[in-house]
């Protein structure tokens, strides 16, 4: 289903030395141009998942895993390397996009829905399911700026999720909203991947990576460190992430000092 060779990403990064617009003019005219150096967010990145396999996706913030997710999202293409991805992606990254704040609740399943591929009349056949498992009945003709970060993933998961996916990408979505809504959303995810949809799940949370994936893969830096069976995995970054912090309490200067 998801076949990835030598993968990397990188980006330009521009650092402007001289904060004032007329430095900036006079340096330019000037032929001194601002700094420039590439950054690797990911680099050489192999992985294949088939049916019914589900990958957490774990790691310290900005090691490389919103960005691999938007790889196999084709939202962005590598600089080196393949990328093969077979069947319908329901992609749960970024949960402001495909949404218009001014517009309500019930306008914006359709404006979403529409984006996933949705025509009109399969979104009117599904709505009422979509309103129902988003419990936003009595908010659905409030305009979206007025909803909460937990009601706005509530609204994108049960949109995406409706798409009857053949591969579910998420992105520490289960982060936001309250616990009723995290489990029952958990109940579906788990639904999914006993029907064979492929998952690849993004989180922090350890516990939430065990009970939904039976894969990790563990990047830092861009680049993988540890790739397996979750069992094995997760206890070795958890291991190597309370080194890390007892290295840092130990170079503090506060701890120096006490």
């Amino acid at each position: 289903m998801i076949t990835l060779e030598g993968v990397s990403v990188k980006y330009r990064i521009v650092e402007e030395r001289r904060r004032s617009f007329q430095a900036h003019v006079i340096n330019y005219l000037k032929g001194k141009r601002v700094v420039k150096h590439t950054l690797w967010a990911l680099s050489s990145i192999s992985l294949d998942l088939g049916e019914g396999e589900s990958l957490g996706i774990i790691g310290s913030n900005g090691a490389g895993k919103s960005t691999l997710l938007k790889v196999i999202s084709g939202v962005i293409k590598p600089a080196e390397g393949l990328v093969s991805v077979k069947g319908k992606t329901a992609p749960l990254i970024d949960l402001a996009a495909g949404f218009d704040d001014e517009l309500s609740g019930s306008e914006n399943i359709f404006l979403n829905a529409s984006i996933l591929g949705f025509s009109r009349r399969e979104i009117e056949e599904r709505f009422d399911k979509i309103v129902d498992f988003s419990e936003l009945k009595d908010f659905i003709d409030t305009p979206l700026k007025n909803y909460s970060s937990g009601m706005i993933a509530r609204l994108a998961f049960s949109i995406a999720t409706e798409v009857d996916p053949d591969m579910l990408i998420i992105d520490e979505v289960l982060a936001v909203g309250d616990a009723h809504f995290k489990q029952k959303s958990k109940e579906r995810i788990l639904e999914f991947r006993n029907r064979g949809v492929v998952i690849l799940f993004v989180s922090h949370d350890m516990e939430q990576v065990s009970n939904l994936c039976n894969k990790v893969l563990w990047l830092d830096h861009g680049k993988i460190m540890m790739t397996g069976e979750t069992n094995e995995v997760i206890p070795e970054y958890e291991t190597y992430q309370s080194g890390r912090k007892r290295d840092e309490n130990s170079s503090s200067p506060l701890r120096k000092l006490g």
